[in-house]
Formats: C-alpha cells, sequence, structure tokens
C-alpha cells in the first residue's frame, strides 16, 4: 500500500498572511463581512460534517442520492484516470465516485485538495486503506489560488460538490470556472453540486437547525479569530442569523451583536467596534437555475454534459465538459 504524497501550497506562514489580510480588509469595511473560509479548523470541519446528517440539511442527502443513483453513469462517460476533488475535506460522499470509477476499471489516482491538512490526511488514510493501488496525492491549497497546481494528464474529472460553488458571489464564480477551465484540456470534465431554487421554507431552516449546531459552526470562526489572532470576541455575544435574499437568490449567514460591543484583534493592533444589532456577513450561499448554470458553464467554456436532480428537485449534479477554445 503507497503511503497518500502531501503536497503544500499553503502552509502555516501563508495561511497566517491570508488570515490576517482578510480580517483585516472584512472588519474595517463598511458592512463588516469574514470570508466563510475561515470556519474550517479542524473543530469547524467536524462541526460541518455534523450539519450534513442533520434532519433540515437536505443539500448533503439529496446530492448523496443523486451520486448513487449515477456514479455509474458519470464513470461511463467520463472514463476518468484521475479524479480530482476541490474542498474535499473528509471525501465522504466522493467513495461514491472512486467506487464506481474503480468499477470501471480506469481509475489510477486520487487527489484531494483542501485548505484543511487535517481533513485531508485523515481522509487520505482512510481512502488509501480502502483502494489498494489507488495513488492518493493529498494537496493542501487554496482553490481560489493554487488551481494550477493540479497535476497534468488526459481524462480528468474535477469534483466539486456539496453546493460549495454557491459560495461564491457571481464574479468570484466567473473566475473560478474560468481558472477551471485554463488547467483543464478539452474534452475532459467538471463535476459539480448545486443546491436550486426552491421555497424559503426550505432553504433558510438549512441554515439554522433546531439544535444550533450550524450557530456553533457559524460563531466557530470567531473562535479562529480568538485563537490565531489573539482577539477577544465574546461568543455569547453575536447571534446566529440566517436570511434569504429573494433577489440575489442566495441564503446569508450572519453573526449578529447582541449589544454593544469594543473588540480587540491584539495581532492586528486592530480595534473593532460593534453596534447593538450590528451584523458580520459569513457566507453566501446562492442557489440555481439549470438556465443561469449552464450560461455561467458556457461562458467559462464548458458545454453542459449531463444535469441531474433528486426527485423533488432540490438539488443537482451537473457533468461538464471542457470545449476547445473559439
Amino acid at each position: 500500500m503507497n503511503a497518500p504524497a502531501l503536497e503544500v501550497h499553503l502552509d502555516d506562514d501563508d495561511l497566517d498572511r491570508t488570515l490576517r489580510s482578510d480580517v483585516l480588509t472584512g472588519l474595517t469595511a463598511d458592512r463588516k463581512w469574514l470570508p466563510p473560509k475561515w470556519f474550517y479548523d479542524a473543530r469547524g470541519s467536524e462541526l460541518f460534517e455534523q450539519i450534513t446528517e442533520l434532519d433540515e440539511y437536505y443539500p448533503s442527502r439529496t446530492e448523496r442520492q443523486i451520486l448513487t443513483d449515477r456514479a455509474g453513469d458519470i464513470a461511463r462517460h467520463t472514463r476518468a484516470r484521475t479524479l480530482i476533488e476541490l474542498g474535499s475535506g473528509y471525501s465522504t460522499k466522493t467513495r461514491l465516485l472512486l467506487d464506481a470509477l474503480t468499477a470501471q476499471r480506469t481509475l489510477e489516482a486520487f487527489v484531494p485538495m483542501d485548505v484543511s491538512p487535517t481533513a485531508l490526511t485523515a481522509a487520505a488514510t482512510r481512502i488509501t486503506a480502502d483502494y489498494p493501488g489507488l495513488r492518493v496525492h493529498n494537496i493542501v491549497g487554496d482553490l481560489t489560488r493554487h488551481l494550477k497546481h493540479l497535476p497534468d494528464g488526459g481524462s480528468r474529472t474535477i469534483a466539486f460538490l456539496g453546493g460549495t460553488i454557491g459560495n461564491l458571489v457571481p464574479a468570484e464564480r466567473a473566475a473560478f470556472l474560468a481558472d477551471v477551465r485554463s488547467v483543464l484540456e478539452a474534452g475532459e470534465h467538471l463535476l459539480v453540486g448545486t443546491d436550486l431554487v426552491k421555497s424559503p421554507r426550505v432553504v433558510v431552516p438549512a441554515y439554522d437547525d433546531a439544535d444550533g449546531v450550524t450557530a456553533d459552526f457559524n460563531r466557530n470562526v470567531l473562535r479562529v479569530l480568538n485563537r490565531s489572532l489573539g482577539a477577544d470576541f465574546d461568543l455569547d455575544g453575536f447571534a446566529h442569523v440566517a436570511l434569504w435574499d429573494a433577489d440575489q437568490e442566495w441564503v446569508e449567514m450572519r453573526l449578529r451583536a447582541r449589544w454593544p460591543m469594543r473588540v480587540h484583534v491584539r495581532a492586528l493592533d486592530l480595534v473593532v467596534d460593534f453596534a447593538a444589532g450590528e451584523e458580520v456577513r459569513t457566507e453566501v450561499s446562492a442557489k440555481f437555475r439549470r438556465e443561469g448554470f449552464e450560461r455561467e458553464l458556457a461562458e467559462a467554456g464548458f458545454a453542459l454534459d449531463r444535469w441531474w436532480t433528486d426527485k423533488d428537485g432540490l438539488f443537482a449534479v451537473s457533468l461538464a465538459r471542457a470545449v476547445p477554445a473559439s
């Protein structure tokens, strides 16, 4: 059994610089914000895995059902020799693709990329044990900066699952899809999970569960700042908020100050004042319509080959093919 390879493009110093830059920019903006990637330390990754099992959180179970039903079709259509997964986390649902591609006898390598080395290492250890002969090559990197380091070679399929593409606002999505296309050869594939537009009565509880797991996950970004930057956020002073924006067709997660606060971020020599009721946006989760997403893919240089949804039309998995540049 070969040990998983580890390629690091986001070391502790780089993470620290990026965190400092993001926090300084976000907390000094007129409307405060923090990027969702800072949820995911070891605790945040564990909390998110708990979220995916909640009754309210339909995206994971619907995507899992689509992949269960369609993994064989995906394997036959792509005949991928290398499966690359972006934002892989613990690679839970990915095993459906690994099983199908292994059965198709085409798969040679699995390349997960994530900002969390903890999640990558844990997942890779199990996958290496369960898929003898499969080369596992971990890449610690940021999907908005390090796609150029993905391995070359024909017959690659890049998977970006979980509806995570919805965490990018439209301009960021356009840049991301263009970056993905730039590293693929014509004929190679992109597999994407997208949450679909539906009633806010279904969407919002997925981000505001009755057990408060998502609230704990949302406040975890403050724990990260307290630990990593010497901040003194009072976690009890911030309420978890999930709101539906009908114009943008997305959910926003925010942290709302329960009372006036002054927060010190010692590593940045920064003092941040919060008025009672002031909010920090921590995540956007966009929802999609087929025609809009197909247009975004086309603008980036992809043709939509397959579009699968669950029986209730809550979630979609798209298989797109990189087309030759015109």
